[in-house]
């Protein structure tokens, strides 16, 4: 039976909110150091309050706003914080995404880090939608890869679902993907695939990497769960798909862009995998406006 396109993966992949507190824990105390805001402490009076708007500077995809609120929320418990818009939602330019009110200290001094954070996630969101709905219509689905920000890797990847995107296996520990290093040091592909299932045992999926036919071939005969189809040519992908026949999961990985996802996705494959939208994607750009109550 072939196995489902789009299980979910174990441990934070599931609960971000347990890995964002000390993520944003880490990035304040980064930015306060031993001496805390030493410009704020020394021009905002420590009782005023006030009223802010985080602001899209351009269009995009919101993700991560509770994770901003939290910079905000860490810093004084009194500051409270409203979404404007939904997680996953489009912004135009201009548009109001967040709304925070309490001490005007906490405001500032979270400022940064919750701008940093949202902008990140934010940028991943919108980058994996425009692959998303450039494939609109074909039954691929676009999927993040490990290639993510070290300590940031449950929150990249829930943006990547923000955007529209699935998640590909979130660490070493809860699924086997076996690479052409893994193949070269086994000996052949069978002989890794042999390994693995021993190893690993009947419930854990098992992908294999191939980047040839012969190579594809060798690895169906014996079960696997998924063939990643590693920097093969949309001719290469679509005679995969037809070899496989239902019989693994497939996917493409490997040089994938806004210019070539489209054609990738009409080969047939299940799955698209893209580093680049965890590694490379541009930050949404956003602005903290200030007004007092």
């Amino acid at each position: 039976m072939k196995p489902s396109q789009s299980a979910p993966s174990r441990g934070f992949a599931a609960s971000p909110e347990l890995a964002a507190e000390s993520v944003v824990r880490a990035a304040l105390l980064e930015d306060l150091g031993d001496g805390g805001d030493v410009t704020t402490d020394a021009i905002v009076d420590p009782k005023l309050r006030a009223r802010a708007r985080i602001v899209a500077r351009r269009e995009g995809v919101v993700a991560g706003v509770p994770f901003a609120a939290m910079a905000f929320r860490l810093l004084d418990d009194r500051v409270e914080s409203r979404a404007a818009v939904a997680e996953g939602a489009r912004v135009e330019a201009n548009a109001v995404v967040a709304e925070i009110a309490g001490p005007a200290r906490a405001i500032l001094t979270g400022e940064r880090t919750a701008l940093n954070l949202l902008g990140r996630l934010s940028g991943i969101a919108t980058a994996t939608r425009r692959l998303v709905d450039l494939i609109a219509g074909t039954h691929a689905k676009i999927s993040d890869t490990r290639k993510t920000t070290p300590g940031l890797r449950a929150l990249e990847r829930y943006a990547v679902r923000c955007g529209g995107g699935s998640n590909h296996r979130f660490g070493l520990y809860d699924a086997v993907l076996i690479k052409d290093n893994h193949i070269a040091l086994a000996g052949s592909v069978r002989a890794a695939i042999e390994r693995a299932r021993t190893h690993a045992g009947d419930a854990m999926k098992i992908e294999v990497e191939v980047d040839t036919l012969a190579q594809l071939r060798e690895a169906l005969e014996a079960p696997i769960d998924a063939v990643l189809l590693d920097n093969m040519t949309p001719a290469q992908l679509a005679e995969a798909v037809r070899i496989v026949n239902g019989r693994a999961i497939t996917e493409a990985s490997g040089g994938v862009t806004e210019s070539n996802v489209a054609e990738i996705a009409r080969t047939g494959v299940d799955v698209i995998s893209v580093g680049a939208l965890t590694h490379s994607a541009p930050a949404l750009d956003l602005s903290l406006e200030m007004d007092l109550p």
